[in-house]
């Protein structure tokens, strides 16, 4: 299994990354993505892609940090992504919730972001929170230039109708530790309505851990029990359903197949 999602370079793996790494790869967990959210988390995913086997790394600027988004932090960004082990550019989108930066950097700053991908060939991680309908006008825009190079909704958690858009535009949809809470709201419906050929699991570690572990520290071992209720929901076999999504997760992230041939 792949945890398409994971911020293993944040300080709450400090003390024990390399164990955490080691219950995921027990757990059957052998490969993670790091997307960032400025250029130091974007330096750390890369120099941990090159400590750690299955590690891979994604770059870019979330938008609490739209301001960052410059000629000179885009270069940096390219440059970054020269590696073999970088696979997408992200975490990157729009974020109403709090008032972190002003709307019209976040537009800009996303629309860069996205251009940038595009020149480079690299599929993108969008984060959404309370801005759905500017998130996909930006994005429904992107894919009628006709260059656009796929994308996952990180942490979705729109309804069936965003979720029905969002396929038709080729997009995946990641599935996280929500699915398994009890107040699950769209996500039980929304896992059903949609092919399973466009969906991918994460974990959004150290966050959003799944039920029974709610509330604590998030690791990528537990991705195991999002495909649990996953296959649960769709009523399949797990073991199945885990094997489709990895295939979809190296489809979306190409070079996750490259980069591991190479090694």
């Amino acid at each position: 299994m792949i945890d398409s999602h994971c911020h293993l370079d944040l300080a709450q793996f400090d003390e024990d990354r390399d164990a955490v790494i080691q219950r995921a790869a027990q757990a059957g967990v052998n490969r993670v993505i790091n997307p960032s959210t400025d250029l130091p988390s974007s330096k750390r995913a890369v120099a941990q892609a090159d400590r750690y086997e299955g590690i891979f790394a994604a770059v870019g600027v979330h938008p609490y940090d739209a301001l960052q988004v410059t000629d000179d932090s885009l270069a940096q960004m390219a440059k970054f992504a020269e590696h073999a082990k970088v696979v997408a550019i992200g975490e990157i989108g729009l974020d109403f919730y709090r008032d972190r930066a002003p709307k019209s950097a976040q537009f800009t700053a996303f629309e860069r972001q996205l251009q940038l991908a595009q020149s480079l060939g690299l599929p993108v991680i969008i984060h959404q929170r309370d801005a759905a309908v500017d998130t996909m006008a930006i994005l429904r825009t992107w894919v009628a230039g006709g260059s656009a190079t796929g994308a996952v909704l990180h942490a979705f958690s729109g309804d069936v109708a965003m979720a029905e858009e969002a396929v038709s535009l080729g997009f995946y949809l990641g599935i996280g530790g929500p699915l398994t809470f009890k107040n699950a709201r769209f996500l039980p419906e929304v896992v059903t309505h949609v092919p399973p050929e466009n969906l991918l699991v994460e974990t959004d570690a150290p966050f959003l851990s799944p039920h029974p572990f709610r509330g604590k520290r998030n690791e990528p071992a537990r991705v195991v029990l999002v495909v649990h209720k996953l296959a649960e929901l769709l009523a399949t076999d797990g073991e199945s359903l885990a094997q489709r999504l990895t295939e979809n997760t190296e489809k979306l992230f190409a070079k996750i197949k490259t980069a591991n041939h190479n090694n």
